[in-house]
């Protein structure tokens, strides 16, 4: 099992996602628990993905789930059986050669592209697991159409942020 983590995932484990379930905070911290414990994780080889990680976590001092699976990443990012670096070539428009050229996808946020890059660029497509941006639900269907697949870890929060923002309520809300 080898995914592609969105930052957003390592947050919500951490709890620095303040609007997020419960349920939510322990689905992303089981899937990062389930990726170190006998899965992979897929970054690029110029560490983009690693950099913004850290950015954003304290995984040398940190006990959050979160920290915990940055610290391992750090730490396991060269070891081939846990950890695969993708090659990704910048493209001057779309952000990188392997995102998709797709008009629906346009607007998709330039930070973020780098997940779908690697996810596209790499040979098994892995999925990229995603936890809270709403934004993700109305690309979802175009990146499939591309091989690249957005595993939802908190489908019922996701559907309610994207309900709020469209002046919906959301089911439970």
């Amino acid at each position: 099992m080898t995914a592609v983590v969105d930052t957003n995932v390592i947050l919500v484990a951490n709890r620095q996602h303040l609007d997020v379930s419960d349920d939510c905070v322990v689905s992303c911290a089981q899937r990062l628990q389930a990726i170190m414990a006998a899965g992979r994780v897929a970054i690029d080889d110029g560490y983009l993905i690693l950099r913004e990680y850290q950015n954003k976590t304290t995984p040398h001092i940190g006990s959050r789930p979160g920290d915990a699976f940055v610290k391992w990443v750090l730490r396991n990012n060269a070891n081939t059986s846990r950890c695969d670096q993708v090659k990704i070539e910048e493209h001057p428009e779309r952000g990188f050669e392997t995102f998709p050229d797709d008009t629906r996808l346009e607007s998709f946020d330039p930070p973020d592209r780098k997940f779908v890059a690697v996810a596209a660029a790499h040979e098994e497509h892995p999925p990229i697991a995603q936890a809270a941006d709403s934004k993700w639900l109305a690309w979802a269907p175009a990146l499939r159409e591309h091989g690249v697949e957005v595993e939802f870890l908190c489908p019922h929060d996701i559907q309610g942020f994207d309900a709020k923002k469209k002046g919906r309520k959301g089911k439970g809300q």
